[in-house]
C-alpha cells in the first residue's frame, strides 16, 4: 500500500481525513515538523513521539549532499538511519537548488547547482531526485518543480508552470519502491487563472497526493490567502491537499478553513532557537527583560508541554541569554507543541462543526506584538 485516504468530516471547506502510509497513520490536518537534515533541529525522535507528531519532512537537497544516499541505503534507508518509526515526507530538493545565488544552468534537463558545502557542481533533475529519494525510502516523495520567487513576472511563472509539467511526467515515470506515494506540486503564484490551469494539468497525473508550491516566497500575506481561498478546495477531493513552507498559526488556520490537510514550516524549530516562543495571545520574545523576575510563570499558562509543567520564563530566558544549548530543545518543545496542538483542536473541532467558531476565536485572542515573524519558510 501507497496511500490511502478516508474522509472523517468536514466543517465548510476545512476538511478533517485520516491518510494511511507505510510507516503508520496521519489524521489530518497535520503539521509536519522539519527534519532538513535527518533531525528536526533540538530533539530526538522520542521528544516528537511524545509531542503527537506523526509526519516528519526530509530533504532532498541537503541529504544528497550530506552524508549522501550511499551512508543512508547502506543504514536500510531514512527511517533506520535517524530512527524514526512513522512517516517521513521528503521534498524534491527544487526550493532550495532555486534559492541558491549560484547556479549555473536552469534547463529542461534540470538544474546544474554549486554545493553550499564545498563548492563542487551537481546536477539536479526529475530523475536523480526521484531516485534520491527512493533510496531514502520516505512514504511521501515530492515531484521535481520550479519555484520561482513571489515577485517574479507573469512570464516566469507561465514557464515554470510549463517546466513543472514536463518534469512531473518524467517523475512518474522514474522508478520507485513500492511503498512510496508522489505528490505533484501546482505552481502559478498568485495568478489565479495560471494556478488553476496548472492545476488542471497535474491533477491529471497519477500523483497520490498535490500541494501548492510557491508561496510564502515573497508575496503579501493577503495574496497568499486569496490564492488559497480560490484554489485549495479545487484540488482534487480524494486525494491529501498539502500547503508547502506555511507558516504562522494563523496561516494554518487559513490553508485550514480553504480545505488544505497538510503543512510544513520551519517556524516553530527556528523561532524557538531565536527566543521567539508562541502563545496564544501572539509570541514572546524570550530574551527581553520583562521576563527576568517571571520564576513562577511558564511560557504560557494552561499550556500542556514538558517545558511549561516544569520550567519558568526566568529560566528559560537565563539559559537563552546564557547560549546553553538546554534552551534550544526546551524552546522547540513548546513550539511544537503549540503548532501540533493547533491541528489537534483544528481537527477537534471540524469534526465537531464549530470550526469557524474556533478559528474566530483563536485569532480574537492573539495581541499585537512588536516584532512581527515572517510568514514563510
Amino acid at each position: 500500500m501507497r496511500l490511502s485516504q478516508t474522509l472523517d468530516g468536514t466543517c465548510g471547506k476545512a476538511r478533517a481525513t485520516t491518510i494511511r502510509l507505510a510507516h503508520g497513520v496521519v489524521e489530518t490536518p497535520i503539521f509536519m515538523p522539519v527534519g532538513t537534515q535527518a533531525t528536526v533541529k533540538a530533539v530526538d525522535p522520542d521528544d516528537l513521539e511524545a509531542l503527537g507528531a506523526r509526519i516528519i519532512l526530509g530533504n532532498t537537497y541537503h541529504l544528497y549532499l550530506r552524508p549522501g544516499t550511499e551512508v543512508i541505503e547502506r543504514a536500510g534507508g531514512l527511517h533506520r538511519f535517524m530512527t524514526w518509526s512513522r512517516p517521513i515526507l521528503t521534498d524534491s530538493g527544487g526550493f532550495q537548488v532555486f534559492s541558491l545565488r549560484e547556479l549555473g544552468r536552469i534547463d529542461d534537463a534540470g538544474v546544474v547547482f554549486q554545493s553550499h558545502l564545498d563548492g563542487s557542481r551537481h546536477l539536479l533533475s526529475p530523475e536523480v531526485s526521484m531516485r534520491v529519494q527512493a533510496s531514502l525510502g520516505s512514504d511521501i516523495a515530492m515531484a521535481f518543480d520550479q519555484c520561482p520567487p513571489g515577485d517574479a513576472p507573469r512570464e516566469a511563472h507561465l514557464l515554470a508552470m510549463q517546466r513543472t509539467t514536463r518534469w512531473a511526467v518524467r517523475c512518474i515515470a522514474a522508478p520507485r519502491p513500492d511503498h512510496q506515494a508522489r505528490f505533484g506540486i501546482v505552481q502559478g503564484g498568485t495568478h489565479l487563472d495560471l494556478r488553476r490551469q496548472h492545476l488542471a494539468e497535474i491533477a491529471t497525473l497519477p500523483f497520490e497526493g498535490l500541494a501548492l508550491g510557491g508561496l510564502s516566497v515573497g508575496e503579501s500575506t493577503a495574496q497568499m490567502y486569496e490564492v488559497l481561498d480560490a484554489v485549495a478546495d479545487e484540488l482534487p477531493r480524494d486525494r491529501p491537499r498539502y500547503l508547502m513552507g506555511v507558516g504562522r498559526p494563523e496561516d494554518l488556520l487559513a490553508g485550514i478553513a480553504a480545505g488544505i490537510d497538510m503543512f510544513d514550516c520551519v517556524m516553530p524549530t527556528r523561532n524557538a532557537r531565536n527566543g521567539h516562543l508562541f502563545t496564544r495571545q501572539g509570541h514572546i520574545v524570550i530574551g527581553n527583560a520583562t521576563h527576568r523576575l517571571a520564576t513562577d510563570a511558564p511560557i504560557e499558562d494552561g499550556c500542556a508541554c514538558a517545558t511549561c509543567r516544569r520550567y519558568s520564563r526566568a529560566y528559560l530566558r537565563h539559559l537563552f541569554k546564557a547560549g546553553e544549548i538546554l534552551y534550544h530543545r526546551l524552546a522547540t518543545i513548546h513550539n511544537l507543541h503549540h503548532y501540533l496542538d493547533l491541528v489537534r483542536q483544528a481537527r477537534a473541532a471540524i469534526l465537531e462543526g464549530r470550526f469557524e467558531a474556533f478559528r474566530a476565536a483563536w485569532l480574537r485572542a492573539l495581541r499585537p506584538v512588536d516584532t512581527e515573524p515572517p510568514h514563510g519558510k
